[in-house]
């Protein structure tokens, strides 16, 4: 191909990004009015709540050493309450809504204990251990190559976004006791975390009030359930996932970093005050999009239905 044609070639895809992006833009911009129509005419459940809860793991062999078989892993189960993360040596486990009353911990306790039986039966099936752990301690900087991403076609386009995002490397900086400092090719570097994650069920008028009551309480919560001061032999923080997480998926560059831009992943800047749409409103405003899509539904018009 020559230069001309190679050039012209460049110019076409980079218009129909372009065109694609905005597209998607608009979309989501439909999709928060939809939302905010929504929620001023009482269409979400009320009065009802509810909490639910996914564990996230890691998949070792008989050294404890990561193993990238959670496709063998789901095959083995053949349950929708699994499915995967990231890194193909990850296995998301999803219990269900359990409503929020007098026993509903220890009725989703007892749920995540059968599931977690499931796990660890199919695992001494395949010669595996499931580890429930915030970072792998035995995790190796090769274990997090491109050949471990689980295949799906989300992952590899949010990846090769994000990297054209960066304009370059993905760089980790963390010091504690130890210092590590790496660059890496890949959005892989967020595979290292797993996490427990609890979720509950709010009306939608008070959604604002617990959101900051969360808020509040994150950091009492935090200082309980710290559980990761290790990664590749380095000793850092005791919560070394939030500055993996936050660096791992930050897009900005170097010009960005200088001007304060703020990171994708962060605590949030204030209160809400009265909905959740100012979360995805300040969003909206604060950053570029990372992927797009020709999806073109009209969701105002779907709502007006």
């Amino acid at each position: 191909m020559s230069q001309a044609a190679t050039r012209a070639h460049k110019e076409i895809k980079l218009e129909r990004d372009a065109n694609t992006g905005r597209s998607f833009i608009r979309s989501v911009l439909s999709d928060l009015r939809a939302l905010e129509t929504m929620l001023n005419s009482d269409c979400f459940e009320s009065g009802v709540h509810r909490v639910g809860a996914e564990q996230e793991m890691f998949l070792v062999n008989d050294a404890y050493l990561a193993a990238p078989a959670v496709l063998s892993m789901l095959e083995a189960l053949d349950d929708p309450h699994f499915t995967t993360e990231l890194g193909a040596f990850q296995l998301e486990m999803n219990a269900d809504p359990q409503p929020f009353t007098g026993r509903a911990f220890s009725d989703l306790e007892g749920q995540l204990s059968l599931l977690m039986s499931k796990v660890w039966a199919a695992a001494e099936r395949l010669n595996l251990r499931a580890v429930l752990t915030g970072i792998l301690p035995t995790l190796r900087r090769t274990d997090l190559g491109s050949e471990n991403m689980v295949p799906s076609a989300r992952y590899i386009a949010l990846s090769k976004a994000m990297s054209e995002l960066r304009g370059g490397s993905f760089d980790l900086s963390l010091s504690g006791i130890d210092e590590l400092v790496l660059s890496h090719d890949s959005v892989m570097l967020e595979a290292c975390n797993s996490s427990f994650q609890v979720h509950m069920q709010a009306d939608p008028a008070r959604f604002a009030q617990q959101y900051n009551l969360a808020q509040v309480i994150a950091g009492p919560v935090l200082a309980l359930a710290c559980n990761s001061p290790m990664l590749f032999g380095k000793r850092l923080w005791a919560e070394t996932r939030i500055g993996v997480f936050q660096q791992s998926v930050d897009t900005r560059s170097q010009t960005q970093l200088f001007r304060d831009a703020a990171a994708r992943v962060t605590f949030g800047r204030r209160y809400l005050e009265s909905s959740i749409t100012e979360i995805f409103r300040e969003d909206v405003v604060r950053f570029r999009t990372v992927v797009g899509s020709d999806f073109e539904e009209d969701s105002c018009a779907v709502v007006q239905q």
